[in-house]
């Protein structure tokens, strides 16, 4: 998922969304309670959703962190794990990994009272598949579908609404057939893309984004868009995972070194939009009360491949000369104080070898080598333009690596003023540039995983047409690979496949890898129980306030 971009910021795709508020100390959002209170409310970081809160519209970070507190999915993903189990699902079963059976638990209800049945799940991948509704987070999650070209063809309008290869059986059973073999297709049931909505969203679709409404363990009380959204826990959740707390007041901050000094004197309990300045003092300056561990997270760089200049043969030299200019190493050690770990690949070794982690597959390009990097550079004709700026959202605290990045691909180059940062003021303003394809040179990108496998770092973002596929890359031969590899039945088959599609990347990079971003959060005396997941979202319903 976005963060950026759900990424997921990902995601991120989603791509990873460091983004915050107009709120300071002395500024605090004007609606509900600034901190944790009476009762047993949690006060936390937020950032302003890119698009209306529904599950096949979302894709990046802080419109995902709602959707995953108001909604449950059939699939879940342990909070410690990562591994997915059966949520809403009661089974999901198949004897050939293309045609699936998915039988939900009964007694599960929406937050307004009306039951979650398979028409629930059914009507909103429907909906969202439905080219003229125009959402974002489809593809490529339901494209395996059958009948996906037919509500959502690549040119043209669509034959019919409803996807052939999704039936209602009855209240609590639906089927889904595919149109290949997808081994791991139950694995990827708990991203929020394949959420339920209840019939007021389509009876209503208007007053339900005021005030979405759903399954999960808390409900929307109040939203004040760019100021604060208040959640309660839901007194009808039917889930494991009920809230521990009296709620989360969501924040809006556009400046995360506001945020950090609401978090220290006490008006924010929650926070884990940290600015890179407090990386290095944040243990001491919270008597130990932060975490820093492993996510699923990568940060990278992307070009416009729909640029002409950006498109050719020697501009990928050009890309592999920039990639070797930066110095990781000591970025990461410099800036974030080793929050975050050089990338060798475009996943995350949170996968593990099982998930389809590889160290090393970006190779040389990923080894800072100045001297080579100015060769290729000048081998390439030169920077496009003369010139690399780096778009990213000011909002967020990314100046500082975008000026660390700069610096190091300017001494590479010997001159001061080849690479420069572009910042753009707020997180939805960039996401809007990039998503319109206005971008002219690179841009910052990131992505949080939506479920703990390799093809979700790969498809989403690298796949011709994908939803999160910033760069527009496309590469018949990695798309081949892709489709391969969601065919294989066998997992271990699969992860070969994906690994060799992502070393295309290593050659062609439309996008380069950065670091692994691990999660950090720092809390309040005032709150205990502060964990995050391996997504790097807190855990909020396990959060407790101190009595």
């Amino acid at each position: 998922m976005r963060g950026a971009t759900r990424a997921k910021f990902a995601a991120g795709a989603i791509v990873i969304a460091l983004a915050a508020t107009a709120c300071s100390s002395s500024g605090s959002s004007s609606s509900g309670s600034s901190g944790s209170n009476t009762s047993g409310v949690v006060s936390a970081w937020w950032g302003d959703p890119q698009n209306p809160l529904i599950p096949t519209d979302t894709n990046e970070v802080n419109g995902g962190a709602v959707l995953n507190m108001i909604f449950t999915g059939l699939k879940g993903y342990d909070p410690k794990t990562g591994q997915p189990f059966n949520a809403m699902a009661s089974s999901i079963t198949t004897t050939d990994q293309q045609n699936f059976t998915i039988t939900l638990k009964s007694g599960w209800t929406f937050s307004d009272g009306t039951p979650v049945t398979a028409s629930s799940y059914v009507d909103a991948w429907n909906y969202g598949s439905y080219l003229p509704n125009k959402q974002n987070n489809t593809d490529p999650f339901f494209t395996s579908i059958q009948g996906y070209t037919d509500v959502h063809p690549a040119s043209g309008t669509p034959k019919v609404k409803t996807m052939s290869g999704l039936k209602v059986v009855n209240a609590t059973t639906f089927t889904v057939a595919l149109t290949h073999k997808f081994s791991t297709w139950p694995d990827t049931l708990g991203y929020s893309a394949f959420y339920p909505l209840p019939q007021a969203f389509f009876s209503n679709p208007t007053a339900w984004l005021a005030k979405p409404v759903g399954n999960g363990p808390y409900v929307i009380n109040s939203w004040t868009k760019s100021q604060q959204m208040q959640l309660r826990p839901n007194p009808t959740y039917a889930g494991t995972n009920k809230a521990q707390n009296g709620g989360i007041n969501l924040k809006v901050y556009t400046d995360p070194n506001a945020a950090y000094a609401d978090l220290q004197s006490g008006n924010l309990d929650v926070d884990n939009g940290l600015p890179n300045s407090a990386l290095k003092t944040v243990s001491s300056d919270l008597n130990g009360r932060y975490i820093n561990q492993p996510a699923g997270i990568i940060q990278t760089i992307s070009f416009p491949m729909y640029q002409a200049a950006w498109n050719t043969a020697n501009a990928k030299l050009v890309r592999q000369g920039i990639s070797m200019a930066i110095d990781r190493p000591t970025i990461t050690k410099q800036i974030f104080n080793n929050s975050r770990t050089p990338a060798s690949d475009w996943t995350s070794p949170v996968l593990g070898a099982a998930g389809g982690y590889q160290s090393g597959i970006c190779g040389d390009a990923c080894t800072y080598n100045p001297t080579k990097a100015k060769q290729l550079i000048t081998q390439g004709g030169g920077l496009p333009g003369g010139q690399l700026t780096i778009s990213y959202n000011a909002d967020g605290p990314h100046k500082e690596w975008v000026d660390a990045v700069c610096n190091s691909i300017n001494n590479a180059m010997g001159n001061t003023t080849a690479c420069v940062g572009k910042p753009v003021g707020t997180f939805a303003d960039f996401r809007n540039q990039v998503t319109n394809k206005t971008e002219t040179s690179a841009f910052r990108t990131g992505w949080q995983m939506d479920y703990p496998l390799i093809q979700d770092f790969l498809q989403p973002l690298y796949y011709t047409n994908a939803a999160s596929n910033d760069s527009h890359y496309s590469n018949p031969q990695f798309d081949g690979l892709v489709d391969q590899a969601n065919a294989q039945g066998d997992t271990t088959k699969a992860i070969g496949d994906f690994q060799s599609a992502e070393k295309l990347l290593a050659t062609d990079l439309p996008a380069i890898p950065l670091w692994y971003q691990n999660g950090t959060a720092g809390w309040s005396s005032k709150v205990s129980n502060v964990t995050l997941d391996p997504f790097s979202v807190p855990v909020y319903t396990n959060i407790t306030v101190n009595k």
